[in-house]
């Protein structure tokens, strides 16, 4: 497989795809802090399906009782996301928001 790689990546066509999705780089982690119902949450995870390859979803429900600190902490605020463990918007998916922070944390897998 390895050997074939170089090969592949100079026959095709779309070979930042290949080089993307063949990577040992691991892809950011989106944390949503979410309830349910939540209408917003919902909203949000509809705004960011295009972007789904670029991450991985990880939901928490504040709601339940070992993420009690999180529903002190956002209990009038969610949707609430996170990137990597760090704070990144709340409310609504503000897309150059998300892309910025996708931008980064892609330099900084790569450096």
């Amino acid at each position: 497989m390895l050997t074939l790689l170089p090969r592949l990546l100079h026959q095709t066509k779309n070979h930042h795809f290949l080089r993307r999705c063949c990577s040992q780089r691991p892809l950011p982690v989106l944390t949503l802090f979410t309830k349910d119902p939540c209408p917003l949450c919902d909203e949000a995870k509809e705004v960011l399906e295009p972007y789904k390859h670029k991450f991985v979803l990880q939901e928490v429900d504040i709601s339940l009782p070992e993420n009690s600190v999180w529903h002190d902490r956002y209990k009038y605020d969610i949707p609430v996301f996170h990137l990597n463990g760090q704070f990144l918007m709340m409310h609504r998916v503000n897309t150059n928001i998300l892309e910025k922070g996708l931008a980064k944390a892609e330099r900084q897998t790569t450096q």
